[in-house]
């Protein structure tokens, strides 16, 4: 049903939390993923790491999930900074959005709080408003999540997922790449419709 899927990333590692199962199962099907990140978040990166460290960390982590490196797009936009640049970042997905002419788009919840969250969010949904679009879950950022859609996945879905996720060595401290919770969180999902594994998506607009 879907063969050109893009994934809007405020900043690297956020589509591998919030859909990383789902890009290798959507790439093992022989669909054309697009991942674009629009932050490195240099200003987040501790010490003892090359401040562009998460540039390479997510090259790396896409290509683990089999995301090919012409499909990976990143732009340098300031972490926790988005609000002053909308305008640039609405024209930037614009321009995604002519290059790529996705059938479906994955972005962060409208209810994420996360302030380069909801620019992506909003932006994005402003884009491709008359596309189908979905909302990834990252729980720790949301108060409430709709867990309308699934995608189910493997047991190998998901560990490449961990897999990809264990190319952050800048962001290893973060208890949300904890292996444990990465499964755990996978396991809750596909257990609401009987599924092994699963990633969960608020429905924006589906097109049938």
């Amino acid at each position: 049903m879907f063969n050109r899927i893009l994934v809007l990333a405020p900043h690297t590692d956020d589509g591998e939390l919030g859909c990383g199962g789902t890009i290798n199962k959507f790439i093992n099907l022989g669909k054309d993923v697009f991942c674009a990140a629009f932050s490195i978040a240099e200003d987040s990166v501790p010490s003892g790491f090359a401040k562009d460290a998460l540039l390479g960390e997510f090259s790396n982590a896409m290509s683990t999930l089999g995301l090919r490196k012409e499909n990976q797009i990143v732009y340098r936009y300031r972490v926790r900074h988005f609000p002053a640049f909308r305008q640039e970042i609405l024209e930037d997905i614009f321009q995604l959005k002519k290059q790529i002419a996705p059938d479906l788009v994955f972005v962060p919840s409208l209810n994420d709080i996360h302030q380069d969250h909801q620019v992506i969010a909003s932006e994005g949904l402003r884009v491709f408003k008359k596309s189908s679009i979905l909302g990834y879950e990252l729980p720790w950022n949301n108060i409430v999540f709709e867990t309308r859609s699934f995608v189910s996945l493997s047991k190998s879905n998901i560990e490449k997922k961990i897999e990809a996720l264990r190319c952050y060595k800048t962001q290893s401290h973060r208890s949300y790449l904890d292996d444990a919770f990465i499964y755990g969180l996978a396991k809750t999902r596909g257990t609401q419709f009987e599924s092994e594994y699963a990633e969960s998506f608020e429905v924006m607009r589906i097109l049938i």
